[in-house]
């Protein structure tokens, strides 16, 4: 038997899933161990071998393949331990990481400081040099001057350098000039050049992406070598793979190169399961994906059965972040799951996150020494939680703690715990909701008219509450929901993606040029196929523009229906797609204005093959126990409890009740039901049955 195995490491959890050839599958879950990633990766395995009956060896030398999504990049941004990065620009144009784009969501607002740029402004070197927007040199490169610069960031120590050059995307001789010198000078340090990683439009969001990419290199190399020797050295003999970004995966060795894509590539697997899931189910193809995990709440979309792709992914605040830049899955992040902390602000009114207690103490109901109170603390106190069968009984919850916490904030508030708990749980539901609004109302997607897939370990707590507020009747939640990103690599495929800019109109639209730009691409990614070898055989190349209205700011992604344009007509039709989509985010369309053209991609996907999750309910009809619940008010309320073992397909569960899963728990609130699908997934009512 072949396995494969798909290993997401959270900021709490660690989520394992095993398939076999058949599609049926196991998941594991252990905490994460953010010293030693591998020890939480390895106990995460070994849960799900002892459920197989496997020796951990043994399961990892019949594993074919191993797909790895890590929080690594991200939580090194954070917490500011990337390696010390030079970044080398035009003469002329040194504070370009400092001035950002300019933004700001309080114009009139004082109160915080003006952001640091991603690189310190001491680590920032002038080339001279110039390139026209032509791509013809306004000012030679001085090799000399490079080379001093490139002995003065030597004897500094940098541990990468990034390099991005006024544009280098309309020529790129002189960052390929200053790349022979950092190699001649210092050979052992990597480095990023712009035009290779983000040939785009936008100096800023092009040198952002090359000094996060850099600083990543020494770090992102460690890490993932490391991570192979210890499988290696435990017995895994297969192919790793590592997610990425762009809603796929790739080899580990790519993905050394350019760390950049690790960033935010756990979150982005959601959208790949939500819509294996629901086309599993035959629910549609236009999806609202909530993944919400023990630190963070994920919320994304699917539309006609496609993942939405962005440019404007922010590590941290929306324009005093910074910014990404690459084209990522539209996966957009808040400081709201299980491990939020929830706390009382200088006015008296209670918060909940974005700190979180995370794996280390954690949340105070795991025993581990958290003393702030938490989402999961609260849903402890409301009975939501059988404090024995916590991760299928592997971890007992320390309900003592949970209610000494909760205490904290009841007290000042002068509510009751329950009622403290309940708030608590709602207000994070609130912020939750105020995350799916900005994806889709602000898109202009009416969340009525979606189906809402939800997952991670916290998605059964409140996501009822959640759809009812937006007036989503139908919810499913996969029976692999605490593990949404870990099922989704299961289902990823190899995913590359090559883009280029190259400015023309649709009133004088350059056909010949963007048709040999489309070759060049489709000509790069070929090569990479190719280097797949066997397993690049099933694949298909897609291709896309950022287009706008001539005059506007922003680009929309618009999808091409040939890599050749042929006429005019093919360009009526490639408008005629963008006016469509314009329409559908903006409501409006415009006809009389011309359609400028800016970037263009190509996305190659390789098809690894995969059989849908099989994990058919057949449990033995049984009576639940019950216990006491609140929803709301200090009055508990008799409610049913259904170990999820014993429920079969077809089986309909009215609220108020409890499903408790290995390592999720379902809470169907009154006046809402569940019942269970062929394949063992849940599809909840919000309002009733359907």
């Amino acid at each position: 038997m072949a396995y494969k195995i798909a290993v997401d490491t959270g900021g709490t959890f660690t989520d394992v899933v095993v398939s076999d050839e058949t599609g049926q599958f196991i998941i594991g879950k252990a905490l994460t161990t953010p010293a030693r990633v591998f020890a939480g990766v390895r106990e995460g395995i070994m849960e799900a071998a002892s459920q197989m009956g496997l020796p951990l060896e043994r399961l990892l030398g019949q594993t074919a393949t191993l797909i790895y999504g890590t929080t690594r990049a991200t939580n090194a941004i954070v917490t500011k331990k990337t390696a010390k990065t030079a970044f080398l620009t035009t003469k002329g144009f040194a504070d370009t990481l400092l001035l950002k784009e300019g933004g700001k969501f309080g114009p009139h607002d004082f109160s915080k400081d003006y952001p640091a740029p991603y690189v310190p402004r001491t680590h920032t070197f002038e080339i001279l040099e110039r390139m026209s927007s032509e791509g013809t040199p306004s000012i030679p490169f001085d090799h000399a001057e490079a080379k001093r610069t490139a002995l003065a960031v030597k004897a500094r120590r940098f541990e990468a350098v990034a390099v991005s050059f006024l544009w280098s995307i309309a020529n790129p001789d002189h960052e390929l000039a200053m790349a022979r010198i950092l190699d001649e000078v210092m050979p052992d340090v990597p480095y990023t050049l712009s035009h290779r990683l983000v040939p785009i439009l936008r100096e800023y969001r092009r040198a952002s992406a090359t000094a996060i990419d850099a600083s990543l290199k020494p770090l992102m190399q460690e890490h993932l070598r490391g991570l192979e020797s210890d499988l290696r050295a435990a017995g895994f003999t297969g192919e790793l793979l590592v997610s990425t970004a762009a809603g796929g995966c790739n080899k580990a060795e790519s993905l050394v190169e350019r760390p950049i894509y690790t960033i935010g590539s756990g979150p982005a697997m959601a959208p790949v399961a939500a819509s294996a899931f629901a086309r599993q189910e035959a629910l549609g193809e236009n999806i609202i994906v909530c993944d919400t995990g023990g630190t963070t709440f994920d919320v994304g979309l699917v539309r006609d059965g496609r993942l939405t792709y962005s440019r404007d992914a922010w590590i941290g605040e929306r324009y005093t972040g910074d910014l990404l830049g690459i084209s990522t899955v539209d996966m957009r992040s808040i400081g709201a799951g299980g491990g939020s902390i929830a706390w009382i602000d200088r006015g008296g009114l209670m918060r909940v996150g974005p700190d979180s207690a995370g794996a280390e103490p954690g949340p105070a109901c795991y025993g581990r020494g958290g003393e702030l109170p938490t989402v999961s603390d609260a849903a402890a106190v409301l009975g939501y939680f059988d404090p024995d069968f916590f991760l299928g009984g592997r971890m007992k919850l320390d309900l003592a703690a949970a209610r000494r916490v909760i205490g904290k904030i009841a007290g000042p508030l002068g509510l009751t715990l329950e009622r403290a708990a309940y708030q608590t749980l709602s207000l994070a539901g609130e912020f939750m909701i105020r995350a799916i609004y900005d994806i889709t109302i602000s898109e202009g997607v009416d969340p009525r008219e979606s189906l809402i897939v939800a997952g991670g370990g916290a998605a059964g707590l409140n996501i009822l509450m959640i759809a009812r507020e937006l007036g989503c009747n139908r919810v499913l939640l996969p029976k692999a929901a605490s593990a949404l990103s870990a099922a989704g690599m299961q289902y990823a495929d190899i995913v590359a993606e090559e883009s280029a800019s190259f400015v023309t109109l649709s009133s004088r639209c350059d056909i010949a040029g963007v048709t040999a730009m489309l070759a060049e691409l489709t000509a790069r990614l070929e090569d990479f196929r190719k280097a797949m070898g066997e397993s690049g055989r099933h694949y298909r190349i897609e291709y896309f523009t950022e287009a706008r209205y001539l005059s506007q700011v922003w680009e929309l992604d618009t999808p091409i229906a040939s890599a050749v344009l042929r006429d005019g007509s093919d360009v009526d039709a490639l408008v005629e797609a963008f006016h469509r989509v314009h329409e559908r985010v903006f409501a409006v369309r415009d006809e009389a204005s011309p359609v400028e053209f800016v970037n263009w991609k190509a996305r190659l996907t390789i098809d690894l093959g995969r059989k849908p999750f099989q994990n058919a309910a057949n449990g033995a009809a049984a009576h639940p126990a019950h216990r006491d619940c609140f929803f709301g008010d200090d009055r508990p309320v008799r409610t049913a409890v259904w170990d999820a073992s014993t429920l079969s397909a077809g089986a309909r569960v009215a609220g108020p009740a409890i499903i408790q899963e290995p390592t999720t728990t379902v809470v169907v609130y009154p006046g809402t039901s569940a019942e269970i699908t062929p394949a063992g997934n849940y599809i909840l009512h919000a309002f009733g049955n359907a």
